[in-house]
């Protein structure tokens, strides 16, 4: 009998496939189970496609190309179908390749009820259900669980929980390649110390995993008497577990072995191509989950490094004062970037706040941010006054831009630094195109403190940066921040400070010493919603710009004790101003601050009286005398009984005088108007200088019933 006869007798077809030509041969019986004439044909690849389900064609392509890499059978299921899509009958194909990697040959049988050997996992995947459709089920569960697994002990803990269709592994292990050893990174599957042989085996050990390993191929080991033959040595270490297959596959990220993957299983399992193909899938998603855990964990540890090494620990102990910070990066990529902070110790024992955003959010402007903080605090260590530290910065940023190469944009950097006197609350600012300081009086009221300031460093190498200086008074906090604090979520730098008073306005700061911290998370939370954890360390969630926000808090007043009874002295509300000649234009921001100071007065009339009489005063300095103007205005007193008390001073000895200006006189009301709007005003000799002042009473409800005036004859009162 021929050999074609017994292959028709138990429906058994031959075909071979040529990978140069492209062309399927299949003889008659292999052309009748595709529903073709019974009769040798010769198809394109496209025709032969066409006879397979489109999901099964796929999936045998795969099981192909692995038997082509692993010189092994492939076998597998597939629906025939007919012209109109619908199914014919289920084939088994099995094939073998011959020759090369690249132009080979397949030979192989097709077989129309295909049967699983008794006894083997196939028969409990045909048993339990349809193979395909739990494999398929499996591998995206897989897949989805590793591919979001964002650490190697979250990767181990999805490989330790994978059970797959029909054939379930009793003991799990993932081994890594580190230098000439071999290394047990997770397994499952173990009581305590029974993998204690295999946790550490040099590279050249005769064991399957150091093997797989080494070649880069899986080794499958579908009996006992396998492993035995094979891996003699090793055999005598794992023959106790009673297992009874094994499978050791490579685990391959980027072309290099990183490690081999084991599943051993405690019924047979006959590593068919199908469970083969699942078995090389998990690996291979293994591998690729592990490379990303590594990679990332890596960059986790770096970007700690840096921001450790470039984010300095505050000085908690200030006499005096409390200081805390927060430092939050973007989230992408390294997550540092442009914005840091710092306290200095200055050589005359006060201390320098400084908090700065280079442009960008790239490695370059963390490594510009680094250069530059150690610049600003050399300069500071030598004792330069605030101003100066800042232009010899900027020269420094500058001869940083020049020397880099024509193709980097130059970077530019804001600044702010703060040189603090702990012992008085006097603050020297200098600023350089940085966000103004914000100020918490002590009865909650927060105002954006004006400052003079320069360009931002880097962009002209001789810039001047003016001085201000402000007073921190007992029971006041000062914030000072990055742009990314302000302008995050779409805020403009309006908006962005509204949102910021709401919070910082409503937070108790006259509890326990953490509540300077619980602020400062309080913040970032305002932005950010609620973090992970908040510290000067780093912040993992991803954010829009880099954030970094200072607070620096003076110790209130201490509770006196008067008549057997402990009162505490109401606090006063207080703002400091300088006009300097050469800027007129602050005029606006006094208005502007005097109204932020008022802000909950009863009277809105009296409010626009005090406004305009601040206004006319600081006006007269600059345009009367040759020096600058120096604006105190405090508020004391019980909300509804307070009293305003505005001081403008200046270096002239010139006193003022009342005058009497015609209809279309342009000057000369100053004096009138305080005369109607006070409820008391003079002028005070103040050494070389004047003092000229006036008060509101808020529970007063007339205007100007009462002044003095110090002329050159003397006092006169005024009615």
């Amino acid at each position: 009998m021929r050999t074609e006869d017994v292959l028709a007798a138990v429906a058994t077809g031959l075909w071979h496939w040529d990978n140069a030509s492209r062309i399927a041969t299949f003889d008659a019986e292999a052309a009748r189970l595709l529903g073709l004439p019974a009769e040798r044909v010769e198809l394109t690849e496209s025709a032969a496609r066409a006879r397979f389900h489109a999901v099964d064609w796929v999936e045998i392509m795969g099981i192909i190309n692995l038997a082509v890499a692993e010189a092994t059978l492939a076998e597998a299921r597939l629906r025939v179908v007919d012209d109109a899509g619908r199914v014919l009958r289920t084939v088994r194909a099995r094939s073998r390749p011959v020759a090369g990697k690249k132009d080979y040959m397949l030979v192989g049988t097709v077989q129309e009820v295909p049967e699983a050997q008794p006894g083997t996992s196939a028969v409990r995947a045909q048993v339990t259900g349809d193979w395909r459709r739990n494999r398929e089920a499996f591998l995206l569960d897989a897949g989805r669980a590793l591919a979001e697994a964002r650490s190697t002990a979250e990767v181990l803990r999805v490989a330790a929980g994978l059970s797959m269709p029909g054939f379930v592994p009793s003991g799990l292990a993932v081994f890594s390649a580190e230098g000439n050893r071999v290394k047990v990174i997770g397994h499952q599957g173990y009581g305590p110390g029974e993998a204690e042989p295999f946790l550490d085996l040099p590279m050249d050990a005769a064991y399957p995993a150091a093997e797989v390993i080494r070649t880069g191929r899986a080794i499958y080991l579908p009996n006992p008497d396998d492993y035995q033959r094979r891996f003699p040595d090793a055999w005598k270490q794992v023959a106790h577990f009673a297992r009874q297959s094994w499978a050791f596959l490579p685990l391959i990220n980027a072309g290099h072995s990183i490690g081999a993957w084991m599943a051993g299983f405690s019924i047979p399992v006959s590593f068919t191509p199908d469970e083969r193909s699942v078995l090389t899938t998990v690996a291979r998603m293994l591998a690729q989950a592990l490379g990303r855990a590594s990679l990332h964990e890596s960059e986790r540890e770096l970007t700690v490094g840096l921001q450790r090494s470039m984010m300095p620990t505050v000085q908690p102990d200030i006499p005096g004062m409390k200081v805390a910070a927060r430092y939050v990066p973007t989230g992408g990529g390294l997550e540092v970037g442009g914005d840091w902070y710092d306290m200095i110790p200055l050589p005359s024992g006060r201390i320098a706040l400084v908090i700065g955003d280079v442009q960008g959010h790239d490695v370059r402007a963390a490594g510009l941010m680094g250069q530059l903080r150690i610049a600003l605090r050399a300069y500071a260590s030598e004792g330069h006054h605030p101003d100066a530290v800042l232009s010899r910065a900027s020269r420094f940023l500058s001869g940083v831009n020049d020397t880099e190469s024509e193709d980097t944009d130059p970077r530019f950097a804001t600044c702010l630094y703060i040189e603090v006197d702990p012992a008085t609350g006097l603050l020297d600012i200098a600023r350089a195109g940085h966000p103004e300081p914000a100020i918490r009086l002590s009865d909650g009221t927060v105002l954006v403190r004006p400052t003079g300031g320069g360009l931002p460093l880097g962009i002209v190498p001789d810039t001047d940066y003016p001085t201000t200086r402000l007073v921190l008074e007992p029971g006041e906090t000062m914030m000072v921040c990055t742009d990314g604090l302000i302008e995050t979520g779409g805020h403009d730098l309006e908006t962005g400070w509204s949102r910021l008073r709401e919070v910082i306005e409503g937070y108790p700061l006259d509890g326990e010493d953490g509540d300077l911290e619980q602020l400062a998370d309080a913040l970032v939370q305002a932005v950010h919603g609620p973090p992970s954890h908040y510290t000067t360390g780093p912040l993992v969630d991803r954010r829009e710009d880099d954030i970094a926000v200072l607070l620096l808090s003076r110790e209130a007043l201490v509770p006196a004790e008067v008549g057997g009874l402990t009162t505490l002295p109401h606090p006063a509300r207080r703002m400091v101003l300088t006009i300097a000649q050469a800027e007129p234009e602050r005029i606006a921001e006094c208005r502007h601050q005097l109204g932020e100071l008022m802000h909950d007065w009863r009277d809105g009339d009296q409010i626009d009286s005090a406004v305009l009489m601040v206004s006319e005063m600081v006006t007269n300095v600059l345009v009367h005398t040759d020096g600058d103007a120096l604006l105190v205005a405090e508020i004391t007193g019980e909300q509804g009984e307070r009293r305003l008390r505005v001081e403008v001073e200046d270096g002239s000895d010139e006193l003022p005088h009342r005058r009497h200006p015609g209809e279309m006189a342009s000057s000369g009301r100053g004096l009138v108007l305080m005369e109607l709007l006070a409820s008391a005003w003079g002028v005070d000799p103040r050494g070389e200088g004047k003092n000229i002042w006036f008060e509101l009473v808020e529970a007063s409800g007339a205007s100007g019933t009462h002044g003095t005036l110090l002329t050159p004859e003397g006092l006169a009162e005024v009615t």
